[in-house]
Order: structure tokens, then sequence, then C-alpha cells
């Protein structure tokens, strides 16, 4: 390794430099988002046109929409990398946010596992992580083994707290939730990235929870860094503590009526005596963790209290600001400056946050609109040679031995010389998605485009993980276009030799559902569901199996839009789940036509893991 010359004080850790002695890079990539769900939108807004053109299912978001509500801005919630989320928000949002709030996990999987609830009964399952989960759970974590957690932890951190940096507004304060293990060293690395000079505040989360035996004190807090993008620049809302009858007798007794600030400059106070709310704010909060059986609850056991980010974002923001949580989880955040009159943008890689999130929103009363979003395509560069390990295998296999060998499980032979088809089968070709990103809308469509050149008229796609909102969608399109699509899961078995060795491995297509459209009267519609099915059940931890008594125990959630346009899905009626309310009603409510002809209703079904499946139906209405 190279010498490096240390001319400050700074945290140095294996892998900070390369091996010339430089800083590693920071990703910058611009991928195109997906837009493929939008919330709480009318019909009305449907309508809206784009440069003359109405939006299509291969319509990418740019970021040039308003930048306040009333300029029709939507709030967004991403399902990705959020490294790679947020670089690819720089060209439309550098500057743009008033505060981030991040609670990043720490060597742990808690992030990436979750319990879930099935059906009518008070039934709880753990669900284990997705095969993209557990290779990003394995790149962070797993790769220098015990004891060097923070290594991981740092390594996974910095590059994501740089592109934050980017995004602050000059006005803008960072917040970074962390506790005992990480403290200390993320103190110096944002000193760093900031300077130490825009340091603002450690704040202490001091909660009371049931005290555990051990021989030393009982770790009681967490701590929150804040930095700001330019102190003096600053917003600052100051709050206070409520004014007790010791605190009025202080008051009266000292009768302050100016303070000085860092410089020893006095500042003439901006209230009196009798107008004073109470003493500042200290940086000790004493905030209680959220109770086993309060509504705001999830699930999530690392799940923060809504009056913490209410203090927050109370303190560090003003109506209308731009709000940022990369790591959103159960949307706490979210949910907190949807209430406060914020705008927001939330992003998670783990399907089940950003569904729980999307429930937990649907639940806020008068919740303005928002859409979710994917990423419409990843960089091959990072799964090119690392992707994929045999279990039992010392080594890791390059990109070409990863598509041979998911092939001649396939029994595909692979083929040359084309950018986006790995394989044939018979008269299918076959494209191969990576193990560590979703097969997108874009990725298909550009194997579709290689097909029709090549005068090919079938099309295999083998995925581990699918972009929200595919399914039957993707399979009307090709079809439309000559293509008879097949849309195929990668079964986990193919991690397991003992499984490959013995030719056991079966791949199944993605799950479907079935629906009755009613016409109880004229110009109105409703729909009922009538089957669910998960063809590859091996796919559903065994507990969970022994535990569902009817199809519909899988679902959580779904959602009817009445008049798809092969646009992006706008949800026009909605049955869920909830902690609460454990039962789902089956049948829609009826839907009331302006006038009749033919209509295409798309039913959009999420299971309680956070997986979307998709069904368009054709309907005469009369």
């Amino acid at each position: 390794m190279a010498k490096i010359d240390i001319d400050r004080v700074e945290l140095v850790w294996p892998g900070k430099y390369d091996d010339e002695g430089a800083l590693k890079d920071v990703p910058h990539v611009s991928l195109p988002f997906q837009v493929i769900e939008r919330v709480n939108e009318s019909r009305a807004t449907r309508e809206a046109k784009k440069g003359g053109q109405q939006l299509n299912l291969f319509d990418v978001w740019e970021g040039d929409e308003g930048e306040t509500f009333e300029e029709g801005w939507r709030n967004k919630l991403v399902w990705g990398d959020n490294l790679l989320a947020m670089a690819s928000l720089i060209r439309s949002f550098s500057g743009k946010f008033d505060l981030i709030y991040i609670d990043p996990p720490y060597a742990t999987g808690a992030d990436f596992s979750f319990t879930a609830k099935v059906g009518s009964d008070e039934i709880e399952v753990v669900k284990e992580q997705s095969a993209i989960e557990e290779k990003a759970y394995r790149d962070t974590w797993g790769k220098y083994g015990p004891g060097r957690e923070l290594q991981s932890y740092l390594e996974m951190i910095v590059p994501r707290l740089t592109v934050m940096r980017d995004l602050l507004s000059e006005n803008g304060t960072l917040f970074v939730h962390v506790d005992y293990r990480a403290s200390a060293a993320l103190r110096f690395v944002l000193d760093e990235i900031f300077g130490p000079r825009e340091f603002l505040n450690e704040i202490i989360w001091h909660y009371k929870r049931w005290p555990t035996p051990s021989r030393e004190y009982q770790k009681m807090h967490d701590n929150i860094l804040c930095y700001t993008k330019k102190k003096g620049s600053h917003l600052f809302n100051r709050q206070f503590t409520e004014r007790t009858e010791e605190t009025k007798r202080r008051w009266r007794d000292r009768r302050i009526v100016a303070s000085h600030d860092e410089n020893g400059q006095r500042i003439p106070s901006d209230f009196a005596e009798e107008e004073s709310p109470g003493a500042p704010m200290d940086d000790v909060w004493d905030i209680s963790i959220i109770a086993p059986v309060a509504h705001e609850r999830t699930g999530y056991a690392t799940q923060k209290p809504e009056a913490l980010l209410e203090r927050i974002i109370g303190g560090s923001s003003n109506e209308g600001a731009l709000i940022g949580d990369f790591f959103c989880g159960s949307g706490t955040t979210l949910s907190v400056a949807e209430k406060l009159g914020r705008r927001w943008i939330g992003c998670d890689l783990s399907r089940f946050a950003i569904h729980v999130t999307r429930k937990r929103l649907l639940e806020i009363e008068n919740c303005k609109p928002f859409e979710i979003l994917n990423l419409g395509k990843y960089e091959r560069q990072y799964w090119k040679g690392v992707t994929f390990q045999e279990k039992g295998q010392g080594e890791q296999q390059t990109l070409y031995e990863y598509l041979a060998f998911i092939l001649r499980l396939y029994g595909a032979q692979p083929v040359a010389g084309m950018q986006h088809l790995h394989g044939k089968k018979s008269r299918a070709l076959v494209h191969v998605g990576a193990v560590d990103a979703p097969v997108t809308i874009d990725e298909i469509n550009h194997a579709i485009e290689e097909c029709l050149a090549l005068k090919q008229k079938e099309l295999h796609v083998l995925g581990w993980e699918w972009e929200m909102g595919l399914n039957d969608l993707m399979v009307r399109e090709a079809k439309k276009r000559g293509v008879k699509l097949l849309l195929l899961q990668i079964p986990r078995e193919v991690m397991e030799q003992q499984a490959v060795d013995k030719g056991d491995i079966q791949f199944f297509e993605l799950a479907y559902l079935n629906v009755e459209v009613h016409q109880p009267k004229k110009l109105t519609a409703k729909v009922e569901l009538e089957d669910f099915v998960i063809p590859n059940t091996e796919l559903i931890p065994e507990d969970v199996r022994d535990k569902v008594k009817k199809w519909s125990d899988y679902i959580d959630y779904w959602a009817v839009d009445w008049d798809f346009q092969e646009d992006t899905f706008i949800q026009g009626w909605v049955a869920y789940r909830t902690r609460q309310q454990r039962k789902l009603a089956l049948m829609s409510d009826p839907h009331t036509y302006d006038q009749p002809g033919p209509y295409t209703i798309v039913v959009k079904a999420i299971d309680i893991f956070g997986n979307d499946t998709t069904q368009a139906f054709e309907t005469e209405v009369k």
C-alpha cells in the first residue's frame, strides 16, 4: 500500500484509501427513476400531459415538477439502493433538502428481516431476507468477519454521508441517529466530511425500558449527531420546555432580558418574562419509547417514536420544506413530515419497508398525493465479477460463469454477442437478471427490442427480484409488440449445492391473481378477489405455510386502477390490513364511470411479505 501523508487529525481504517493512497471515490451515477404507482391522486390528474404526450408505462421521472405543493409536487417513496438513489437525485436535488434524518443499521440484518402477521388471526411469523437483501447484508457486514463490524459500517456510511452533504441546502441540517457502538467514530467522520465548525449538537435521546441483569450501568440512551451545511445560515426554530412553577420563579428572580452568543455579542431577548413559554430546549431529550400496544407501532424492532421526529422536524424546518430519510424503515420520518406539512423523499432497500410505509401514510387523514418509484435500471459495474457464490464453494464467480451457471440449471444454452440476451432454450431467448438488483421494466424492454431485431417471438426472463408493478403489465405490453413473454423466479435452491447436484431446481412463474368484475347497475363496476396463487410455495417459510388457512391469508393489501391507460398505476380504491384491523375486504366498493365502453381494470395485490402482483382485466361497461 502506498504511503499516506497525514497532515490533519482524522480517523483512518483499513480500506479508507486505495493502493495509491487516494480516498475511494463516491459513485457518480444518474440512473432514471420509474414511477410505479401514484397514491391518493384523483382521476382528473391522469389527464395531465407531458410535452403534449400522455405519460406511459416506460416514461421516467425527470425531477422537473414544481418545488411546492401548489406547483404540483408529489412526495416520493423510492425502493432501491439508497447510495444509487441519492446519487441519481443529485441532478435535480443538489442543495434542495432542508433537513435529512437517517437511522442507519449497525451490523444487523434486523432492517431486512421482519415480523409479519398472517390473515385475520394474530399469528406472527419472521420473514427471511430476500436475495437482494441477503447480498446487501453480506457485502456490508459479512465480508470482514466478526470483530470488524465498525470497519464495515464506516465503508457503508461514509459515501452516503458525502452525497447527503451535497443534497443539503445552505440552511439545511443533517441528523444522524446512532448508539454507543458507532457514535465516537462517526463524530470524527462527520467532522471530516462537513468540517468541525459545522457541528451543531450531539443530542442525547434518553428513554426508559425494562432493565436487564448486567454488571454495568443500564444503556438507556441513543445519540443523534447534528451537522449543518453552513453554520450560521442554518434554520433553527427555538423550542421550549414546559414552564413549571419553579421555572417561573427562577425567571422572575433573574429577570433575563438579554443573552450573549458564542462570540460574546449581546443578543436582545425577543420575549418578555410573562411571554416566555418556558426554558429553551437543551440537548438531552426525555422521550418515551413506543409502547407495545401503541397505535403507531408497526412491528419494526428499531422503530423510533413520532414524538422524537416531531421535535427534530419542527426545530429544523418550516412548512413546505423538503425532508429526506434514506433509511426510512417503517416510515416514521415521512409520516411526521406529512402531518407537519413538509414535502418528503424517502428510500429503503427493503420491499417490506416500502409497503409498511405506504400503508402508514394511507392512514393519515388528508394525506397528500405521493408516488412509489424504482430505479429504472442498475449499473452492471456493481455486480460484474462479484455477484454469485455457490454454497460450499470458496471462489466468487465471474459474470460469465454466473450466467452460464443459471442458464445450465434452466436447461438453456449461452449465446454470445447480445447485450441483453444471454441464452436460448428451444425457440425462446433468455435474459438472466442480476442477483443484487431487481429485474426492471427498462431491462425487459431492451431484451424485447433485441428479440424483435432478431425476429424472435418468445422471451423468458429469469429473476431473483422484480420491480414493483411489473408482472402482467409487461406481459401485455410484450404481446402487443409480438413477443410472448414469460417471467420466471430463480429459486433460492440454486444456492444449495445438494439441490443442484440432485437436479431438483425448478423455475416458477410469478404469483398471479384472479378477480371477477361485477356490474350491479348502469355505468358501475365492482371488483371481487377470487383467488391468489403463489406457484412456488417453497419460497414461503415453512412456519408460514403451516398457518395459512386460505388463499386470502397471503394478501395484505390490494388496490384497483379503474381506467388503466398503459401508464402509471393510479390507486382508485384500496383495502389493506392493519395491526389493529386484520380482516380484509375481498369486494371493492362500486365505481361509477362517466360513459359506457371498454375499460382496462388493473388490480394490484401485495402479499404479507411486501411482494407486488398486478393483473389486468378487460371489461365492457354498459
